[in-house]
């Protein structure tokens, strides 16, 4: 049976990430951990109550291992997907900042409330930035596999804070980490997700 599921194809070379994320970062995140947990969904699903069922359908959905890896793939996908070269010059269409001042006052008001999120989550897990039903956004803390789409919110913007997300380059700094994340995010991504 072919895969079903597939390693999210970036638009940036391993290294244009630096020095906020290193290649050898890219090399083991994206090459080594995000393609384990495509390869485990591809060999759980077939023969599951999920078998042809979307990406998202199971993450908001499934528990156990294929909750779990479908969690990962999806969460490492938009991870992946939002990120792009340093001082890239994007910013929030004005559809999303006016989201954001709606719900948080300010740009550099929702940073602040997702860093601290970030940094202050205990263990493994995520930070996310994400939209409900009305266009309200919310910040919310997702430990392990966890993601909005369990919620009922939609995704727009995460922070890994699994330590393979930074320990190579910062080692236990997950705050420096967090705050040089911002150089390398690319809000015309957010903005595309808060738009459809």
């Amino acid at each position: 049976m072919e895969n079903k599921f597939t390693m999210p194809q970036l638009n940036y070379a391993d290294d244009a990430l630096a020095p906020v994320i290193s290649t050898e970062t890219m090399s083991f995140h994206y090459g080594k951990h995000l393609q384990t947990y495509v390869d485990n969904l591809n060999r759980l699903v077939p023969g599951s109550d999920y078998e042809g069922k979307t990406l998202e359908e199971i993450a908001a959905k499934a528990d156990g291992a294929i909750g779990n890896n479908a969690g990962q793939v999806l969460n490492h996908t938009m991870y992946f997907e939002q990120l792009c070269g340093k001082d890239n010059g994007t910013k929030p269409s004005a559809h999303l900042q006016a989201l954001i001042e709606k719900s948080f006052g300010s740009l550099d008001a929702m940073r602040e409330k997702i860093s601290e999120v970030a940094v202050g989550l205990f263990g493994s897990g995520w930070a996310w930035l994400a939209m409900d039903d009305k266009g309200d956004l919310h910040v919310l803390a997702a430990p392990n596999a966890d993601n909005p789409l369990r919620h009922g919110l939609r995704p727009l913007l995460t922070i890994d804070v699994w330590e393979h997300a930074y320990y190579v380059d910062y080692r236990n700094r997950r705050a420096d980490y967090v705050k040089a994340i911002w150089d390398i995010i690319d809000w015309n991504v957010i903005s595309a997700r808060a738009d459809r």
